[in-house]
């Protein structure tokens, strides 16, 4: 008998990676403890109602805190934070430079003087300078200048549920935006784009829907027109290839020619650049040709996938919506994590700073609670997106190993996610793990980067993109192992080691089918998302022209293109998921069965088909001989 552990898809089923299962809730039982830490140390009050520069909430009596005046006030009737100097941002630190007072009112408009302050405050009840001047005072005591808001003051909205005042005129933020925006020189083209947007915001509607519309299109008919797409990138490389050489070596050529008569050091530099450039086109284009050729039977193979691909889509028409539920999923999580940094922000003990005024700032072991939110962002993010990868396996493994396709279950999609739950969050909770651990000290690097930048030597800098580099290479590559060993878990229920072991190996037997898939394919679905955002495009093109006399819509052909973009990358990314899982079933279902009675093939006929002309060639080229003879000598 043999020594290998023989597949049996679908066969067993049981609990995988119970450990890791466990060690993950514990994470998040962590992450829930930040949250209810925060909010009961009065930091969501802090952040919803607001405080001011004394540590006073604003709308609630205060406790008074040591050695600040103005601190412990009874603020009750005073719900709005105004700062006295909105516009003084210090972007290093993320923080607005300016005194902040709880107010009665914002001032719905602009005031110029302190006589109008002070008429602002005696009309609204709103006091806008320091606690400690009365209204009356504001224009006779020599302190206003220090303790009374900057003129002219602008005018101000609440922002909705937050209680602070800020300025209507995004001008204001001039600075700010000029650092994020950085092709925007004055607030008038800013206004213009924004004008642009709201102006065009029903044809933005329109044409995100309609890409939208045209990718669930394209990945019902790829399938039909995958064979057009493959003979369209073969024509283009081998036109590419030799037009290039050709022109390469026709400038030699000339170059020599006219520079026979004129012998000067430029001219000879000139002629050996163009010979090393045209023997080194050729060198690449006989490598390209030489490639293809060992490729081009392969290549059959990638079509047949997408074919059946095609059909895997029409037998599970909820895998088209599994971008939607993922996304949702991650929007909502990413939510909960930002509310949860924001409380972050501004919890703590109140401490005085340098200025006299007071700051929240967590003392001893409390102060690491960032970094362990840091990892609890990587982790449950890379963990819903490996759900995402177990479900769609899971179903695709479904459709392709249920012989007769009128016995599917009635949702493969929600069969799938139940086995998920019950089985595998273990397995998806280790792999996703594994993805963090390379993730997070490449965003490390990344941040060490931004901080040295100018201040770094060439050799450290050097040093430091190549270990970025090589965590990024990583980190793609793991990400690929993993996608292939939930593919194997879906099919045999073994936990991720195994299952990773188990793919690797089924990977490298068939090296160069791995090879042609993951370029002719993924070229093909570039082309696709090429396709979709073209379309997009010149649609928008068609649509906003007729509005380029009052708009200008070049904002909102940019947001349309990347919505457009973005909506086809999903959607061809399961596209791109799907074929994969399918690629290792087949690959295991070639290698562990051979059609004969006992042991008959799971696979649709169109690879089927691929087969028995594999068969057909080896038998004519010598059954063993060579390398593509040993890749397919399983069959």
């Amino acid at each position: 008998k043999s020594s290998k552990r023989e597949w049996k898809p679908l066969e067993d089923h049981s609990c995988t990676d119970v450990p890791w299962l466990l060690l993950f809730i514990l994470f998040c039982i962590g992450m829930g403890f930040i949250c209810g830490f925060s909010i009961a140390t009065g930091a969501a009050a802090r952040l919803l109602s607001g405080y001011d520069s004394y540590g006073n909430i604003c709308g609630q009596k205060n406790v008074k805190v040591e050695g600040i005046v103005n601190s412990g006030l009874d603020l009750t009737h005073k719900k709005y934070v105004f700062f006295l100097d909105p516009c003084n941002i210090d972007l290093v630190h993320q923080r607005i430079k300016s005194l902040a007072l709880c107010v009665s009112a914002c001032p719905r408009k602009e005031l110029k003087t302190l006589a109008d302050i002070q008429k602002f405050a005696e009309t609204n009840g709103s006091t806008l300078c320091s606690y400690e001047l009365l209204p009356s005072e504001y224009a006779t005591d020599p302190r206003a200048a220090k303790l009374c808001p900057k003129y002219p003051v602008p005018e101000s909205a609440p922002i909705p549920f937050f209680h602070r005042c800020a300025p209507v005129n995004i001008s204001c933020y001039a600075k700010f935006a000029e650092a994020l925006i950085t092709f925007v020189s004055d607030s008038s083209a800013l206004h213009r784009l924004i004008s642009g947007v709201m102006t065009s915001k029903e044809i933005i509607m329109g044409l995100c829907l309609l890409s939208l519309v045209l990718s669930m299109i394209l990945m019902v008919i790829i399938r039909y027109i995958s064979r057009v797409l493959v003979w369209i990138l073969t024509i283009l490389v081998i036109l590419g290839s030799l037009g290039g050489t050709g022109v390469l070596w026709w400038l030699y050529a000339k170059q020599r020619i006219s520079d026979s008569a004129v012998e000067t050091q430029i001219a000879k530099d000139n002629l050996q650049a163009l010979l090393i450039y045209a023997i080194s086109a050729t060198v690449f284009t006989v490598i390209l040709f030489l490639i293809m050729l060992i490729m081009r039977k392969r290549v059959a193979l990638t079509i047949a996938l997408f074919h059946v691909a095609g059909k895997v889509f029409i037998h599970l028409p909820l895998l088209v919506f599994q971008p939607f539920w993922t996304f949702f999923v991650l929007i909502l999580f990413w939510t909960y994590w930002i509310t949860v940094l924001l409380f972050l922000g501004t919890t703590g003990n109140p401490v005085p700073n340098e200025e006299g005024f007071v700051e929240f700032r967590m003392v001893g072991p409390l102060k690491y609670m960032w970094w362990y939110h840091v990892v609890g962002l990587v982790w449950i993010s890379e963990f819903i997106l490996a759900c995402q990868q177990m479900t769609v396996a899971g179903a695709v493994v479904t459709y392709y190993f249920t012989r007769e396709k009128r016995n599917l279950p009635f949702t493969p999609i929600l069969a799938s996610v139940n086995r998920l739950v019950c089985y595998h969050l273990g397995t998806v909770a280790k792999g996703s793990f594994i993805i963090t651990l390379v993730k997070i000290p490449r965003m490390i690097l990344m941040y060490i980067h931004t901080q040295l930048k100018g201040k770094e030597n060439a050799c450290a800098r050097c040093m430091l993109k190549a270990c970025i580099c090589c965590l990024w290479c990583l980190e793609k590559c793991l990400t690929y192992l993993n996608q292939n060993a939930y593919t194997a878990t879906a099919i045999n229920s073994t936990n991720f080691c195994t299952s990773a072991k188990d793919a690797f190996v089924i990977l490298v037997e068939n090296a160069l089918r791995v090879a042609a898939i993951n370029t002719v394919g993924d070229f093909m679905l570039f082309l696709g998302k090429v396709l979709i955002v073209c379309s997009t495009g010149l649609a928008g093109i068609m649509l906003l022209n007729y509005q380029r006399d009052y708009t200008i819509w070049v904002l909102p052909l940019i947001i349309v293109c990347l919505f457009a973009f973005l909506v086809a990358h999903c959607f061809l990314s399961i596209y791109e998921m799907v074929v994969d899982v399918l690629f290792l079933c087949f690959a295991i279902d070639t290698k562990y069965n051979d059609g004969s009675p006992g042991r008959e093939f799971y696979m649709d006929k169109v690879l089927m088909e691929f087969v028995e002309n594999s068969r057909k060639s080896m038998k004519e080229a010598g059954r063993g001989g060579g390398a593509e003879g040993r890749e397919l000598k399983p069959m």
